[in-house]
């Protein structure tokens, strides 16, 4: 069943990304039924009795899936239409990435009450920064566009990015998430890091995620410092975002596609 769901949503957000902008209504409606198909195919992957399902591929279709809502939501308030073409197609690519990588499974018998808690923030934190990064990489192709006027050869560029709230708005918007991403961030590495035993059940260690993701952390409060006591803008606000965000992929989703892919290994 699930299977099914997963290609159904990524047929409808094709559906969703090929109406014209014009059809404002039918295409926000395409959109809406794509976003409940991931949910509840989702949501199927994530949960299979008294076990919780982890791996690179449902960590990637969860963050798209946040990064879909956080759009729909949004595009009500503001005119974010031309945001569906950079949004829609990594959403067709990773909904159905966990029927082909299933992951593995955690049993949460055994397991703390709190232990849930810390996978749904740690998760929330992770989709909530890849937002985030999704949003910088557009204001980068925005500034661009500005700075070059019109591009020549890639007309359709120009509608798409024309769509788009100013500069300054898109700014705004960028570190309100990227804030709300660093609180989660933070309460992920302390549940994870500082009361680990407590919370996981294990005493702590260090290995390469927790360092990545104390590495990640660092990387966005700096952004957050600079921003508030420097003013920091353009380039500089960019490099920290990736540089942030590839870190954190690389602690929660890099480790797992080179273990389960690549290396045939379980992470239970």
């Amino acid at each position: 069943m699930q299977i099914y769901l997963s290609f159904l949503a990524a047929l409808m957000y094709l559906t969703a990304l090929v109406i014209p902008l014009t059809r404002r209504r039918v295409a926000a409606a395409a959109g809406m039924l794509a976003w409940l198909l991931h949910g509840v195919s989702l949501w199927q992957a994530l949960l299979a009795g008294e076990a919780l399902r982890v791996g690179f591929a449902v960590m990637l279709s969860a963050a798209l899936w946040v990064t879909v809502s956080v759009y729909l939501l949004e595009n009500r308030n503001v005119a974010l239409d031309g945001l569906k073409f950079f949004i829609f197609p990594p959403a067709v690519a990773v909904v159905v990435l966990p029927a082909i990588f299933p992951g593995s499974m955690i049993a949460l018998t055994g397991k703390t009450t709190m232990f849930p808690w810390h996978v749904a923030v740690a998760l929330l934190a992770y989709s909530t920064l890849t937002i985030a990064a999704f949003h910088a990489l557009i204001m980068s192709l925005q500034d661009k566009h500005l700075h070059k006027l019109q591009s020549q050869t890639r007309p359709w560029l120009n509608a798409v990015i024309d769509k788009l709230p100013a500069l300054m708005t898109m700014e705004k918007v960028l570190f309100h998430m990227i804030t709300l991403g660093f609180i989660l961030l933070t309460l992920t590495v302390l549940s994870g890091v500082v009361f680990s035993e407590q919370v996981l059940g294990v005493a702590f260690k260090w290995d390469h995620k927790t360092i990545l993701s104390l590495l990640s952390w660092l990387l966005f409060a700096i952004l957050l410092a600079g921003r508030h006591w420097r003013g920091w803008r353009g380039r500089t606000v960019l490099n920290f975002t990736l540089s942030g965000f590839l870190t954190l992929l690389l602690a929660y989703v890099g480790s797992r596609f080179v273990l389960e892919v690549l290396l045939h290994r379980s992470l239970t």
